[in-house]
């Protein structure tokens, strides 16, 4: 039930049928929507059809995880996790960039599913004038009241974007000319001889695992963090920060150089 308990704050959750088919009609950003597995009425199939066309993530649970997370304990068998703030799309985040003449700066996290290190993150990118963040629909935290807080209020001023599948993402970037970094122990050169001058996307692995197999192959290359202590990696946030402020450094040098 840990899951839940991180991800979902009291004045986050919109409990009951008629509570978030009005928040669905009234354009509210959600996150997810979580239904009881079984039910098969009308009405809740006209619910979740109109989440589905809005895009939101529709996930089936068991109903005892839903009456775990009830602060009402009248849900009617579906909860909505309303997010923090409103997601953008990929083509605001290369706007923003084009806007500032700035070659993009983009951060690609590949199921980064704890709130706190999607929160640091965005607060990285936030700090390092990267100029979005992109996340997975499914298997990824949201912009939860979690991660608006551990980001010390950078979704409010960074674009983060969701899509449906990062490998399709990755391609689409590289048509639009951003060369693809993927942060992974085992790389091909360290952070320090990638060219983070040029658009870019850092692709940012999973907390456990790191980046999936189809993420992997689609970077362009393969970057390490020297490691000089006896632990072997970095958090997902940290490595993240790391990434970000190389290409600050980068960017800042004069263009001649």
């Amino acid at each position: 039930m840990r899951e839940f308990e991180d991800r979902a704050a009291p004045e986050n959750l919109i409990e009951g049928r008629n509570a978030v088919t009005e928040a669905l009609r009234a354009g509210t950003a959600i996150d997810k929507l979580y239904t009881a597995r079984g039910e098969t009425d009308h009405t809740l199939g006209r619910l979740v059809a109109r989440a589905r066309e809005a895009g939101v993530v529709v996930v089936e649970c068991d109903r005892r995880k839903l009456d775990a997370m009830s602060q009402t304990h009248s849900h009617q068998g579906v909860i909505a996790l309303a997010a923090a703030h409103s997601y953008a799309s990929v083509e605001d985040i290369l706007r923003r960039a084009a806007g500032r003449e700035e070659p993009p700066l983009v951060v690609v996290c590949d199921e980064i599913s704890d709130p706190h290190n999607l929160g640091a993150i965005i607060r990285s990118a936030e700090c390092a004038g990267a100029h979005g963040v992109i996340v997975p629909k499914r298997r990824s935290a949201g912009l939860t009241a979690v991660v608006a807080k551990t980001s010390a209020g950078a979704v409010s001023h960074l674009p983060v974007a969701r899509v449906p599948n990062i490998p399709a993402l990755l391609k689409d970037l590289q048509k639009k000319g951003l060369w693809i970094f993927g942060a992974a122990a085992e790389g091909d050169r360290t952070l320090y001889s990638a060219d983070l001058r040029s658009p870019a996307a850092i692709v940012i692995g999973s907390e456990g695992d790191g980046m999936s197999r189809l993420v992997r192959e689609g970077c362009d290359f393969l970057v390490s963090i020297p490691m000089k202590g006896r632990v072997s990696s970095l958090n997902a946030s940290a490595a993240a920060a790391v990434l970000l402020y190389e290409a600050v450094r980068q960017r800042s040098l004069p263009t001649e150089l």
